[in-house]
């Protein structure tokens, strides 16, 4: 029933068995900062995103057809509530739209032109612009809704 006094038998001191302390290189990487900044990313980009879908803002009519795929960014005419024709983002009358449309055609634009309406605008304002976009000479044409949930 001995105790020893100031051996190596482990007992005395704070923790029990004394830690050495390590001069080596640190294998470990801590990725707690990383996954920080990663989450902070996607939120910002989740929370940006809906706001980089259109320039104008259009209440689009809804409709069951599926969506287009397409290759190139296509070129969008919007027509707002107020009767308003925008090439892409641009405001523009519908006078200088033919024109403009000739000189993208010349510079060898062959792709779908996508016609936006607000569901609120003049039926007779989206078919003058139709109308001149097929006189700039354009036949591929495609009118775009949002899709309905069913």
């Amino acid at each position: 029933m001995g105790m020893s006094v100031g051996g190596r038998s482990g007992g005395g001191g704070r923790g029990g068995r004394r830690r050495r302390r390590s001069t080596g290189v640190m294998s470990e990487i801590n990725v707690t900062p990383f996954v920080d900044v990663i989450l902070v990313l996607l939120i910002i980009f989740m929370v940006s995103a809906p706001l980089l879908t259109a320039g104008v803002p259009l209440d689009l009519p809804q409709s069951q057809a599926k969506a287009l795929t397409a290759d190139k960014d296509p070129i969008s005419v919007s027509v707002n509530a107020e009767g308003k024709i925008f090439l892409q983002e641009t405001e523009i009358s519908l006078d200088e739209l033919m024109p403009k449309l000739k000189a993208i055609a010349a510079a060898g634009y062959e792709e779908r032109i996508f016609v936006r309406g607000d569901k609120t605008s003049n039926y007779g304002a989206i078919m003058r612009v139709m109308g001149a976009i097929s006189s700039a000479g354009y036949h591929n044409i495609g009118l775009v809704t949002e899709a309905t949930d069913g």
